[in-house]
């Protein structure tokens, strides 16, 4: 333990300053212009595998951009952890609102992370997590204490919904083949108190489009005689939840679980303060499903949220039409058991029926995925329990997380294989948004504790 500490130490300024190299490469898979910069970031995280360690590297072709594929096999008859993260991020937009350019990462000190963060599109999501691994990995290789097997498969498409993830894990299974797959993508409560997430929403996405006339029209001349697109589809959307924030599409919630009042408590019992989440994200009131609690709602019970909504002039000054067309992205958060491509098909089937006279109505589905719970008492669990344990003085709380990883119930269709997520991000670091951030704290702790999750995953397993 005092070992790694020191280590860290030592090589502190570099990890960090190899960080943010890989940061600074813009590597977002959802838009075509930044396509090189894609293939560049699998290069070099190819790179960092390969000077951590790694006996075998390699870049593995998809359909879609490459899986970056590692592996150290010390003893064939020792346990194998395989680690999964991703090196895409997500757009940086909207530009204006950072306050440093999203991939020129600097270092700030915050409330919450006082010793620093680093500002930077991906740094918690996923960059600086599964950067974690690799370091960690070098410090077991160099002390010579890695107890096991380890393999790495880093993914260039988790942002755009992991479609060539699982056309490489079908065809690879043999591979692939592991005892327990470590996954750090997710979050804990905070600095103080570890969580391990083991719970994860499903998820469907779809993009709507109404068309009304087959031009933009003079609003004068036509307003009032034909369906605005726009009001309609506001119209449409507004009908998907009730006065109770019920989602009102029929059979929506037919395979949701109702948790029982004993496991709610349990819940109830992770740290929360709804004072100091209102405040950090300057709201006045919460807002929700009704019956529920905050944690609950993003966790446990599923949403339908509007992600963007656009259609006819939004330039500068005034510009009187009625659009030809509206258009929505919708994504809808689902529990486990809600099948995602089920959920998609009654979506399509709904928006379609409340569609009034006057417009046509076209439902694009995008992509999705299954939710995801794992156990507390498997060995994993138990593994990452007593490393957040040592590390941090307190044990960890399991949690279940609003997020989704849809490629968790992939994995253990496929592999056969359990999912333990050993996030150190923190909600507050704004993934997805304008100034995403990861602390200099959480980034070492995550080198420090990953190496004793191998430890006692491989001393339970005997």
């Amino acid at each position: 333990m005092e070992n790694i500490k020191t280590y860290i130490q030592e090589h502190k300024d570099r990890f960090i300053n190899e960080l943010i190299e890989l940061l600074k490469i813009p590597s977002v898979s959802a838009d075509t212009a930044y396509a090189q910069d894609v293939i560049a970031t699998s290069e070099a995280v190819k790179t960092s595998l390969k000077k951590a360690g790694c006996d075998h590297v390699e870049i593995c072709d998809t359909p879609g951009y490459p899986i970056v594929y590692a592996e150290k096999i010390i003893d064939p008859a020792l346990p194998t952890v395989l680690v999964y993260g991703h090196y895409d991020v997500q757009p940086p937009n909207p530009i204006e609102l950072w306050t440093s350019p999203p991939f020129e990462p600097v270092i700030k000190k915050t409330e919450i992370h006082p010793e620093g963060a680093i500002f930077a599109r991906g740094s918690c999501d996923d960059k600086g997590q599964m950067y974690m691994h690799i370091k960690a990995l070098e410090y077991m290789v160099q002390s010579n204490t890695l107890p096991c097997n380890v393999k790495f498969m880093i993914e260039g498409e988790e942002e755009v919904g992991s479609k060539s993830l699982s056309w490489f894990v079908t065809r690879n299974q043999e591979k692939l083949s592991c005892d327990v797959i470590l996954i750090s993508d997710t979050g804990m409560i905070s600095n103080q108190q570890p969580s391990i997430t083991t719970g994860l929403r499903g998820l469907s996405y779809v993009e709507v489009e109404v068309t009304g006339p087959n031009r933009d029209l003079h609003s004068g001349l036509y307003g009032g005689a034909v369906a605005n697109p726009i009001n309609v589809l506001t119209k449409m959307i507004a009908s998907l939840h009730d006065e109770n924030n019920h989602i009102t599409i029929p059979s929506f919630y037919d395979n949701v679980t109702e948790l029982s009042l004993e496991e709610r408590a349990e819940m109830a019992k992770a740290p929360f303060s709804l004072e100091a989440y209102k405040k950090a994200l300057d709201l006045n009131d919460i807002y929700g499903e009704k019956g529920y609690t905050t944690n609950e709602r993003n966790s446990i019970r599923p949403t339908l949220d509007v992600n963007g909504i656009w259609g006819g002039y939004t330039g500068e000054g005034a510009k009187t039409v009625i659009p030809s067309q509206a258009f929505a992205k919708i994504s809808m958060r689902l529990v486990p058991n809600q099948d995602w491509e089920a959920i998609t098909t009654l979506f399509t089937q709904h928006f379609i029926s409340i569609a009034p006279a006057g417009v046509k109505v076209k439902v694009k589905p995008h992509h999705g995925g299954q939710g995801y719970v794992t156990p507390i008492d498997s060995i994993g669990y138990k593994a990452a329990n007593k490393a957040y344990t040592e590390t941090f003085g307190v044990p960890a709380i399991p949690v279940r997380s609003g997020g989704s990883i849809p490629i968790v119930a992939l994995f253990e269709k496929e592999l056969k294989s359990k999912t333990i997520l050993m996030g150190f991000g923190l909600d507050s670091d704004a993934i997805h948004s304008p100034n995403e951030h990861f602390g200099i704290f959480n980034y070492l702790k995550g080198i420090e504790t990953i190496p004793l999750f191998y430890k006692y995953f491989v001393e339970l397993s005997k």
